[in-house]
């Protein structure tokens, strides 16, 4: 997989550059509280597949939009040319204005529920494509308790990607509720991953806990290019650097035909 990641980089790179060039996203505030709004970056594709609504890492949001672009770093945030050409439209949950950064306490607090399922609503009278929540980092404590908490609002699926995995955080994966999820689940991880807070062998504790998920699947993946930084950071292996788009194809590859 290291080799056809290298193959495959520089066509993808150029398709990125395409998309990114006819960007025609949309920041939106969207009121989810007495004086509280929300952000969101919100970019359509004719007849979606899906839209994918995407919880970053770190302290969540997405930069700044500039051209109709969201400009952070993570993972999620600049792999959105990709998911956009496997054809889904992409929804990046940003922050609440009385907050300057989510944190893993937050993540799974009812406030942030009530501030997500504000945003959800909003997305999805942009578009009747199914909508699968995507987390990558600490945003899939997020994405996690969304898919435990906000089951009523007819979630499609659930993919998670370099999870929380380490016991001793707040709103770990393996620690919250996954046998109340029940609807397709996706863990895509890095087996280089050195994030203390995400290491590989603790992934499985997972799939163990998604009970009554009617389908799910752990991948493991290797390759990518040039790790720098913090190894707990967006652009070492925890973000998947260098792989970004052999990444986004598996996934959505998955969304589009789920199994075990």
């Amino acid at each position: 997989m290291k080799h056809r990641l290298q193959r495959l980089v520089a066509g993808f790179v150029l398709l990125a550059l395409s998309l990114t060039g006819h960007a025609e996203g949309t920041l939106f505030k969207v009121p989810t509280r007495d004086g509280v709004t929300t952000t969101l970056f919100w970019e359509p594709v004719e007849n979606a597949k899906a839209t994918v609504f995407l919880f970053p890492g770190g302290g969540g949001g997405f930069g700044q939009v500039e051209n109709g672009r969201a400009t952070g770093n993570n993972f999620l945030v600049r792999s959105a040319p990709y998911f956009l050409a496997n054809g889904f439209n992409v929804a990046i949950f940003g922050r609440p204005n009385d907050s300057e950064e989510l944190d893993y306490a937050d993540r799974i607090s009812d406030t942030h529920m009530t501030d997500v399922r504000l945003v959800l609503d909003f997305v999805k009278k942009q578009s009747p494509a199914p909508v699968w929540v995507v987390g990558t980092s600490r945003g899939t404590i997020s994405a996690t308790a969304t898919a435990i908490n906000l089951q009523n609002t007819g979630l499609s699926g659930l993919v998670l990607t370099s999870s929380v995995v380490n016991y001793k955080k707040i709103g770990a994966i393996p620690k919250q509720d996954l046998a109340a999820i029940r609807i397709p689940v996706l863990v895509l991880h890095h087996s280089k991953d050195e994030c203390v807070l995400c290491r590989p062998y603790e992934v499985p504790a997972i799939l163990r806990g998604l009970t009554n998920a009617p389908v799910k699947k752990e991948i493991m993946v290797d390759g990518g290019a040039n790790p720098s930084g913090d190894v707990c950071a967006a652009l070492h292996w925890h973000g998947f650097i260098g792989g970004e788009q052999e990444a986004v194809a598996i996934i959505g590859n998955w969304i589009k035909r789920p199994m075990n």
